[in-house]
């Protein structure tokens, strides 16, 4: 069976690299015209944008900071270019910004992990909100984390709880958009290798060691949860809303 998304149009946040990078690409291939985001490096997210685009694929790409709303603005703008619609939405924006444990971190280091995580969420959900009602439907699709369920590695208190806070953001948004027609889901990744978020935070020692862990023997890939967004955004999910799929090899499970 194959996915088409023909004449749909997405948003992903946080998407220059990575797991944003390759749910753009997937969405782009099942034929969605699609906006890519970065906060800062926009040299990264044009070139994302041109290899994209001598690929085929119908790309936008916008800088700017999701974590305030005209940024927000700005990138639904760009999606209404495309055309009169807005049908997939790809929370994906965030990060562990720093290892922190909680008696020494600071109010501006919390305030920049929720803002770059949960808030974002918040916002740009709540800028396509009102097209999406408009039209009588749209899928909105949220990155989690195994960390909200298990509260993540040393260091990571604030960026489990903001990951936590998008879980039940899910079911709390579901409930709201069902009856509008709107479907909102959520992935929770676990261990996915070649990622900023590990290369940065995580030892070495640690990529080799917990492969033991996971039942499938391997890390995850950027591309294993790009096709989880995939069927979220697709037809196929039409009855599903309101939950988080865990996309971890089976390191953790519920």
């Amino acid at each position: 069976m194959e996915i088409s998304l023909k004449g749909r149009v997405a948003i992903v946040t946080g998407s220059s690299q990575g797991i944003g990078r390759a749910i753009a690409e997937a969405l782009a291939a099942s034929g969605a015209s699609v906006v890519i985001n970065s906060h800062q490096n926009g040299e990264r997210l044009d070139r994302v944008a041109k290899e994209m685009t001598e690929q085929g694929f119908q790309v936008k790409s916008v800088v700017a900071d999701v974590s305030q709303r005209v940024g927000c603005q700005r990138l639904l703008d760009a999606a209404m270019e495309f055309s009169d619609s807005i049908d997939i939405l790809v929370n994906n924006a965030g990060g562990l910004v720093k290892r922190v444990p909680v008696a020494e971190f600071d109010e501006a280091h919390f305030e920049k992990v929720i803002d770059s995580n949960l808030r974002s969420a918040f916002l740009m959900s709540h800028v396509v909100i009102s097209q999406m009602k408009k039209q009588g439907s749209g899928k909105i699709i949220h990155l989690s984390s195994q960390a909200a369920h298990d509260g993540g590695g040393p260091g990571s208190a604030a960026y489990s709880a903001s990951k936590g806070g998008i879980w039940t953001f899910t079911k709390s948004l579901a409930k709201e958009l069902g009856p509008e027609g709107i479907h909102v889901n959520c992935i929770a990744p676990g261990f996915i290798a070649n990622t900023v978020f590990h290369d940065t935070f995580t030892p070495k020692e640690t990529h080799e060691n917990v492969i033991g862990m996971i039942p499938l023997r391997r890390h995850g890939q950027s591309e294993d949860v790009a096709g989880v967004a995939l069927f979220l955004a697709s037809n196929l999910s039409d009855y599903i809303t309101g939950q988080t799929l865990e996309v971890n090899g089976g390191l953790y499970m519920l």
